[in-house]
């Protein structure tokens, strides 16, 4: 299971509730880091130091942090930050919402000259707007130009189009939204009321109801449990009633046909959610419970990160150039409709500018009648009232008048359709002038951009030479390696920059090895991947192994190639056979249970089928037997992982014998008391000591992809 890495809308409607209790701290810093990761630093005086993270990139979340888990402030701010502290310094936390039910954020804060809004939007690429109380957005990560919605600075921020808040919606509404829905249950709770597959898995779970029943099978009766299940839900969310759970997974792929997990598996952190969830229950996954959401949040990003720093992802060999070029791309694309718009908006100011002096008499009428009204002490109320009955009468001056904002001193008029916004204690010349000095102002950040479109497009040809710089030296080393000499031995342990070459065959999500005889041996890892090879894998000439103690992988020894024609002619060498028995014991209960040996029974392809004897049934993964076994009896475990740097670079692992004459260097295991998570930091320990190119060791053999070729259960080094 993939660990969460952006929030969901359940999770953000809880997070809401929780962030209520730190309203009143005030906001001491803030600083940005990257692109994409805002800190808030604040006081509280019941609290101390609250420290508030907002992530917007590949992981996306909002959460407090404990302050000793705070990144190091970084260098100089960008002007992103020194905007935020010059705005927020000193000002009070006034609450935060979610948006309906999307994934976006509101934090508030209060000062004596304005309100704060601070937009998260924690869905597709993220991003952080900053805006006034009226929503006027001052600065933001990213500019957004869509055809359904905008986010750029000057402009009113635009929320997305608004979608079904399931945690509010009434019981008739809940039925239509099903009804109009042409697939089934859990798929329309997941999109048409915005769930998400995971809660919407959950509700179904939690009303009993069946996940794949389609649409047109559900009857009022089915939509009454639904609705009934989601009201509980909203109730938990409103009233604060969280039992927070950060769950953790234990890899599944050392899971046996009988569903026994490995006790000494590595657990990683999947999940983190404000209440027990049923569905993680029945996924065998174990669930810490917490305190507070917050505190659980805290807690599940700081172990994913040092989870992600601990096993680097083995196949991540090339650096993603593809991506990258990507990236300045979508940057080039978005600073040309930003420059675009600056265009536009320059000269739509300079029009403005122009329209006041061409309808001058109207404009000063306007601005005189505030200013005499004002001098003469009558409320703002009172002038507004003054220009409705004067547009009933029918004067031109009352027409043009669209709104009066007396908290900001605004009188807003419509001069051909256009609204101009104007400072009404000045006079015409003055807001004309201010018009064209803020045209000037939006023309120069169109300079700016201009700037920064070329700086980008450097960024992106440096990207392209540098792809193509290691595309070419990538082939002039397969060039080199081809005309070398074949009965050279190469010394890779002293090798100081070993090249990756890598190979995903279509066996490698299976246990494999090939045998000294080259033949390749596979096994599965559960009760799945056993009912697969029986079912798509078994063919004419392979043999079947399988240990006489109950939960052993179903191991077959191929006589041929799924791409070849199979035949019932080939003999496999016995030496073969021994090897795949060795393999079919160690990667069983028997290694499991700290036993040295156990028995084998192996049986031709021909003699294996899924059809059981009459009265009795086959679990999944199962299989029968027709016919006679050969046995081989107390046949002794052994496991060695080995690291293979031709004619591919990779882990392998499987009987000793056989690893030894394809691996560079080998470590044998034997059962012990090891977990198979630590055995297997011991193992790239020993590795990496072994190679002069540590990093080469740490691409493609790290802790997690050792682990992939262990045996399950505790293990030790047999040297030790």
């Amino acid at each position: 299971m993939d660990p969460k890495r952006e929030l969901t809308s359940v999770d953000l409607a809880a997070l809401v509730r929780e962030f209520g209790a730190y309203e009143g701290a005030k906001l001491d810093k803030a600083y940005l880091y990257g692109d994409n990761l805002v800190r808030l630093k604040m006081r509280d005086f019941d609290r101390g130091r609250i420290e508030l993270l907002l992530e917007v990139g590949e992981v996306k979340r909002a959460h407090t942090v404990a302050p000793e888990r705070v990144p190091d402030a970084p260098g100089r701010p960008p002007q992103f930050a020194m905007m935020l502290r010059n705005r927020l310094s000193g000002a009070d936390f006034a609450g935060a919402s979610q948006y309906e039910f999307d994934r976006i954020l509101e934090f508030v804060f209060e000062r004596d000259d304005g309100t704060t809004r601070i937009i998260v939007e924690l869905f597709g690429q993220g991003n952080v707007a900053v805006t006034d109380g009226e929503y006027e957005v001052i600065d933001c990560l990213e500019t957004v130009r869509l055809k359904s919605r905008t986010v750029v600075p000057g402009s009113r921020y635009e929320f997305p189009d608004t979608r079904t808040n399931p945690l509010t919606i009434s019981r008739e509404a809940f039925g239509h939204e099903m009804e109009d829905s042409d697939t089934d249950v859990v798929r329309t709770l997941a999109t048409q009321l915005n769930f998400g597959g995971l809660y919407a898995e959950e509700l179904c779970t939690r009303a009993g109801v069946e996940k794949a029943m389609d649409i047109a099978d559900a009857d009022e009766e089915t939509y009454d449990e639904l609705y009934e299940a989601i009201e509980r839900l909203a109730l938990d969310i409103r009233n604060g009633n969280f039992d927070s759970r950060l769950y953790l997974d234990t890899d599944d792929e050392d899971r046996t046909e009988d569903g026994d997990g490995d006790e000494g598996s590595a657990a990683r952190v999947v999940d983190v959610t404000p209440f027990p969830l049923e569905e993680h229950e029945q996924d065998d996954l174990d669930g810490e419970p917490y305190d507070t959401f917050l505190e659980a949040l805290d807690d599940y990003f700081f172990r994913l990160e040092l989870d992600d720093e601990e096993e680097p992802d083995p196949t991540d060999q090339r650096p993603d150039f593809e991506e990258e070029i990507a990236k300045h791309e979508r940057i080039i694309e978005q600073q040309q409709g930003a420059i675009e718009g600056f265009e536009q908006e320059a000269e739509n100011l300079r029009e403005n500018a122009e329209s006041l002096y061409a309808e001058y008499g109207l404009v000063d009428e306007i601005l005189s009648t505030i200013q005499e009204a004002r001098e003469q002490d009558r409320p703002w109320d009172e002038i507004e009232e003054r220009f409705a009955e004067g547009a009933e009468q029918g004067i031109d001056a009352a027409e043009a008048v669209v709104d009066v904002d007396g908290s900001e001193g605004l009188v807003t008029v419509d001069i051909d359709g256009e609204y101009i916004e104007l400072v009404a204690h000045d006079g015409v010349e003055q807001n004309a002038d201010r018009l064209y000095t803020e045209a000037k102002r939006v023309a120069e950040k169109k300079e700016g951009a201009l700037a920064a479109i070329e700086d980008t497009r450097e960024d992106l040809e440096e990207a392209k030479r540098r792809r193509d710089e290691w595309e070419a030296t990538d082939g002039e080393e397969a060039d080199d390696e081809a005309t070398e000499d074949e009965g050279e031995d190469h010394d890779w342990l002293a090798d100081p920059s070993i090249p990756i070459r890598e190979n995903e065959p279509w066996f490698d999500r299976f246990r494999w090895f090939h045998t000294s005889d080259g033949y390749l041996v596979i096994g599965g890892r559960d009760a799945d991947q056993n009912e697969e090879l029986v079912k798509k894998y078994l063919e004419p000439g392979d043999k079947v192994l399988h240990t006489q103690a109950h939960g052993g992988p179903v191991t077959v020894l191929k006589a041929t190639d799924p791409s070849e024609a199979s035949s019932a002619d080939i003999e496999l060498p016995e030496s073969s056979i021994e090897e795949a028995a060795q393999f079919a014991v160690s990667y069983a209960s028997v290694w499991k249970d700290g036993r040295y040996a156990g028995d084998v029974y192996a049986v031709d392809s021909d003699q294996v089928t899924k059809t059981p004897e009459s009265g009795e049934y086959l679990e999944k993964g199962g299989f029968a037997v027709r016919g006679d076994r050969t046995y081989y009896r107390d046949t002794p475990v052994g496991a060695a992982v080995g690291i293979q740097c031709e004619p591919y670079t990779r882990v392998i692992g499987g009987p000793p014998a056989a690893i030894e004459e394809s691996a560079e260097t080998t470590i044998e295991l034997e059962p012990g008391r090891y977990a198979q998570a630590d055995a297997a930091k011991r193992l790239y320990r020993r590795f990496r000591e072994r190679f002069e190119d540590e990093t080469f060791v740490r691409k493609i053999a790290s802790p997690d992809r050792i682990q992939h070729f262990m045996p399950p259960g505790g293990s030790r080094i047999s040297e030790d």
